[in-house]
């Protein structure tokens, strides 16, 4: 059995992952910048930014097998200065302690926010595209710059195999994301004109596919994209979450969107063009499909919300 590091267990899907390979009999620890509130079973949790001196210490305390860096941190409202710290300076740090500390395999959390939603892609969108994303909207930029980094380490460090993941938009009961809070909103509008194609991938099957990795029998290196079953109109994908769907004009939607939190700016063109991503190769070298259907993925979502909403109409 393997002695595996988590990142980002403060989140639903390290969470999930922690779950899963602990039920496997696996040794888990977890570590996040922020402080975990419920752990997921009795594991040993550390409180350390992922550029500080506490990460080399939660290493030396513990020798890993394999360390699985889901911690990128995607929420805009933390300061830039702080998400390039964490994402790239924190991201560093760990890639050089798996290399000094005899990590075997190592895997990299990115998004495929990075290919950007743009005219121009090709449909669907392989590992090798250009990356988009960053030319128009640089709050993505720390992003782009982890995911760059971690390539290059696939190359230079063969030593550990590194996997550079790219999902595309996770959802699930325990993910709280903008897309997932998207689907659970009461209603929202769809930019008039524009019904893009979305691509899903449900928690449990991102998280069996990291594990795939993880404790698998195949030792690969590579960048690879991940998605669930198939793709889906926004429109439609609103419409199976019962979101009420009100089409609006581009002209006011920066004005409607100053009353989301945290929204991302970056965003809006994924409401206007298509951002399909092919993970034909992750699926062929690790033998991994998912299991979740499309339209479980999104209701599995959204269930509890939609069920506490019904159930305060219902009583009055």
């Amino acid at each position: 059995m393997a002695t595996i590091l988590i990142t980002g267990m403060a989140g639903g899907l390290s969470q999930t992952v922690a779950r899963k390979l602990l039920a496997a009999g696996h040794e888990v620890v977890g570590v996040d910048y922020r402080r975990v509130q419920r752990p997921p079973g009795e594991i040993p949790i550390y409180q350390a930014n992922y550029n500080k001196t506490r990460i080399e210490d939660v290493f030396k305390r513990h020798r890993f097998d394999v360390v699985l860096h889901l911690g990128r941190v995607g929420n805009l409202r933390e300061e830039m200065g702080k998400r390039f710290d964490l994402n790239v300076i924190g991201s560093q740090k760990i890639m050089n302690l798996c290399k000094d500390r005899g990590v075997s395999r190592l895997l990299v959390f990115s998004t495929f926010h990075i290919y950007g939603a743009h005219p121009a892609n090709h449909t669907p969108i392989y590992e090798d595209e250009p990356i988009r994303a960053g030319t128009d909207f640089p709050q993505i930029a720390d992003a782009i710059q982890l995911d760059n980094m971690a390539c290059t380490w696939v190359y230079r460090h063969p030593e550990v195999a590194i996997v550079v993941l790219r999902p595309t938009n996770v959802v699930g009961p325990h993910i709280r994301n903008t897309i997932s809070s998207l689907l659970r909103a009461p209603s929202f509008f769809q930019l008039a004109g524009f019904n893009p194609m979305f691509q899903f991938i449900h928690e449990n099957d991102l998280a069996d596919a990291i594990i795939t990795f993880a404790v698998g029998p195949k030792r690969v290196s590579g960048v690879f994209n991940i998605a669930g079953e198939g793709a889906v109109p926004l429109c439609t994908a609103l419409k199976m979450a019962r979101v009420r769907v009100y089409p609006l004009p581009a002209g006011l939607v920066s004005l409607t969107l100053r009353y989301w939190a945290g929204f991302p700016r970056y965003f809006i063109n994924f409401f206007k063009y298509p951002c399909i991503i092919s993970d034909k190769a992750f699926r062929e070298t690790f033998e991994w499909s998912p299991k979740m259907s499309l339209e479980a993925c999104i209701w599995d979502t959204v269930a509890e919300t939609r069920e506490k909403q019904e159930g305060v109409h219902a009583c009055k």
